[in-house]
């Protein structure tokens, strides 16, 4: 095997090729030095700022919990770094509002697309006694699960009846709604019910909020990957400059993080902000340019609601008045709600709101394994695979907790 070179302080920028390569093989040896450099950086700090000097770094992305939780990351780390996680979770912050809509025109007769993580999301007020998708389905709602957005296609082509997609998902999945769109392979009998989000938007707003709430700060942004494929790196570079607070783009495997982590308290140590890109297998700075175009063909960027959250600037994407013949909001008259009239749609004795903007553990929740389990969710947290007491439960995330 190809030897690597010592990490030293010039950053994951300057670091060696082979060095990913063993990154990428989760060579032990190498996440054995990483882990050796955390703990040195950390040192530093803390003889800088004092023994009581914390650090507190968000990981966007549900898969990036899912790789903390499933690799023990935190038990890795020293006492005075925290990482907790952010808002993203798709299907945890889809307002109550587009699920009652999906549920009113399934049980209509309608066929309404979903993926299966959002089958079992719970929405607050009941449609005819119903909550759930699921539930639509068990009534006698017309629901179909599916594995992808072409899946759905290729049935509605054949079913040649009124048919939605609920389409959830950040940046990564929206182009594969957009390029059907633009390039009108969308049957005409089907319909888009749009809950796209944008998670810049909703990173700053996190972190905006746990200082208006006088909570301890949020000190660096592990940035979402697969988000930022099609980004690129110079939106979180942008959010990254105007908090003040360094960003890494960060991979899925374990070493990934470690090496993302070690880069923020680098840049922390350094006094350096703005965003650097430690997935550089997969990202580059101006990202998926034919992705972004037909997003911006397809979707305008509006103001949208998250759920348990509210409204956040220029967060989500509605379809463009010329693709309107797709919209469902068009096609079935249904109602959106504005600013004024949006209403909390946190379900009573949940701490999801507070869970993905990263302001409480699942295990400060009591409905967490009390009620609320992977088996029989009662919360959004706990519905998706990617949600943050999902993965607690399922993987025993509130067991290597130091603190």
């Amino acid at each position: 095997m190809e030897s690597f070179k010592p990490i030293d302080d010039s950053g994951i920028q300057k670091w060696s090729n082979a060095n990913i390569e063993n990154l990428y093989r989760r060579n032990k040896r190498f996440a054995e030095e990483v882990r050796k450099l955390i703990y040195k950086y950390t040192d530093k700090l803390v003889k800088i700022h004092g023994r009581d000097f914390k650090l507190k770094f968000m990981n966007f992305c549900g898969t990036h919990e899912w790789t903390t939780v499933h690799y023990g990351i935190r038990s890795l780390l020293p006492e005075n770094v925290e990482l907790v996680a952010g808002p993203g979770c798709p299907v945890c912050i889809t307002p109550s509002f587009l699920i009652e809509h999906a549920i009113k025109l399934s049980l209509e007769g309608v066929r309404v697309y979903t993926f299966g993580d959002a089958f079992k999301l719970r929405a607050v007020k009941p449609v005819k006694d119903v909550r759930s998708l699921a539930e639509a389905k068990a009534s006698g709602g017309n629901v179909t699960v599916v594995y992808s957005f072409l899946d759905a296609l290729k049935d509605s082509y054949n079913y040649a009846k009124e048919s939605l997609f609920l389409a959830i998902g950040f940046e990564t999945t929206a182009p594969g709604y957009a390029i059907p769109l633009v390039n009108r392979l969308i049957p005409k009998n089907m319909y888009l019910l749009p809950a796209l989000r944008l998670t810049p938007p909703a990173a700053e707003y996190a972190i905006m909020e746990a200082k208006k709430r006088s909570m301890p700060s949020i000190d660096g942004i592990i940035a979402p990957g697969h988000v930022s494929s099609i980004t690129g790196a110079k939106p979180w570079d942008v959010v990254s400059r105007k908090l003040g607070i360094p960003a890494v783009i960060s991979g899925f495997e374990p070493l990934d993080l470690l090496l993302s982590i070690l880069e923020l308290l680098r840049m922390i140590l350094k006094g350096e902000v703005g965003v650097k890109v430690e997935y550089r297998r997969v990202v580059s700075w101006n990202g998926n340019v034919e992705s972004l175009n037909a997003i911006n063909t397809a979707f305008e960027v509006v103001d949208s609601p998250w759920r348990g959250i509210g409204f956040i600037d220029e967060s989500g994407l509605e379809i463009r008045g010329v693709y309107s013949n797709y919209d469902s909001f068009k096609i079935f008259s249904l109602d959106k709600p504005s600013r004024i009239s949006w209403r909390d749609d946190s379900l009573s004795g949940c701490k999801c709101t507070e869970v993905i903007l990263g302001l409480a553990k699942p295990t400060e929740c009591k409905l967490f394994l009390n009620g609320c389990s992977p088996s029989k969710p009662f919360g959004p947290c706990m519905v998706s695979s990617e949600g943050t007491c999902s993965i607690w439960a399922r993987f025993g995330g509130y067991l290597n907790l130091k603190r």
